[in-house]
C-alpha cells in the first residue's frame, strides 16, 4: 500500500475553537509564517527530478538529479515539511495533538502553550506570555520566519481580538465571493432565503451552469464558519 503524499491540514472550526478558547482564557492569539517553509522538508526515500532550467550539466545533459531536500511543486513537499516541523516541535517537548494532528501542545506546570499549523501559516497562543517568548526563539533558531503580530486573518477568516472579546467574521470573503459571481449590486434581503421560495426539482426553468453553481455552493459552505444563519438555505441548495 503507498504511502499518502498529503499533510495534514488545520480545519476552520479548529480554529474557531482556539480562538474561543483564547477569549475565554482571556490570552491573545499569534501568528508567525515561516519562509519558504516547503525548502525545510527532507526526503528519506528516492526523488528524482530532471535539471532545472539554468542548472543543467551539458557534459551529464542526460542525468537526473537526486533530491535530498524538497522543492516546490512536488506532490511530496508538503508532507515532507509537515514531517519536519512536527519533528521539531516534539523534539522541544510538544504534544501531539490525537484528534487533529495539526494542534501540538506543551505544559509546563499550570501553563501551557498551543501551536496550531496550516502548512507554512501558525497561529499560537498561551497562559503565559514567557511560552510565546520561548516559542517564537525555538521557532528563529530551526527557520527563516517573520513574526506577523496578533491574528487577524487565517484561513479566511477575519478575527479580531479586543480586551473584551474576540469576534471572528468573513465581510473579505463575503466581498470577494459577491465580486466573483457578479453580485455586487444584488438586492439584499433580511433572511438568507425568501419564505415565498419553494424549491423543487424541476420547475421548468432554464438549467444553470453546472460548474458555477457548484462553485456558488461550495463557496456558500465555507461562509457557515461564521455565518450558522444560512446553513440550512445553503444545505437545501444542495439536496434539493
Amino acid at each position: 500500500m503507498k504511502k499518502p503524499l498529503h499533510a495534514p491540514v488545520a480545519r476552520i472550526k479548529v480554529v474557531r475553537m482556539l480562538a474561543a478558547f483564547a477569549a475565554h482564557m482571556e490570552i491573545k492569539l499569534y501568528q508567525i509564517d515561516v519562509k519558504s517553509a516547503f525548502l525545510n522538508g527532507y526526503f528519506k526515500e528516492d526523488v528524482y527530478v530532471i535539471q532545472p532550467l539554468g542548472f543543467e550539466n551539458n557534459k551529464f545533459s542526460n542525468y537526473v538529479f537526486k533530491l535530498d531536500k524538497a522543492l516546490y511543486g512536488l506532490k511530496q513537499a508538503p508532507k515532507a515539511w509537515y514531517k519536519r516541523l512536527s519533528n521539531v516541535l516534539l523534539e522541544n517537548g510538544f504534544r501531539r495533538g490525537k484528534v487533529d494532528n495539526t494542534l501540538f501542545l506543551k505544559s509546563k506546570g499550570k501553563h501551557m502553550l498551543i501551536v496550531q499549523v496550516y502548512v507554512d501559516d501558525i497561529i499560537f497562543d498561551a497562559t503565559h506570555i514567557d511560552f510565546c517568548d520561548e516559542f517564537s526563539k525555538m521557532m528563529r533558531t530551526e527557520f527563516e520566519m517573520s513574526m506577523i503580530g496578533e491574528l487577524n486573518f487565517f484561513l479566511g477568516l477575519q478575527i479580531k481580538q479586543t480586551s473584551n472579546d474576540t469576534m471572528t467574521h468573513q465581510q473579505k470573503y463575503i466581498k470577494q465571493l459577491l465580486k466573483l459571481f457578479g453580485k455586487e449590486l444584488a438586492k439584499p434581503i433580511d433572511t438568507p432565503i425568501s419564505p415565498s421560495n419553494k424549491l423543487v426539482m424541476d420547475d421548468g426553468s432554464p438549467l444553470v451552469e453546472e460548474k458555477s453553481y457548484r462553485g456558488i455552493i461550495g463557496s456558500l459552505l465555507y461562509l457557515t464558519a461564521s455565518r450558522p444563519s444560512v446553513v440550512f438555505s445553503v444545505g437545501l441548495c444542495i439536496y434539493i
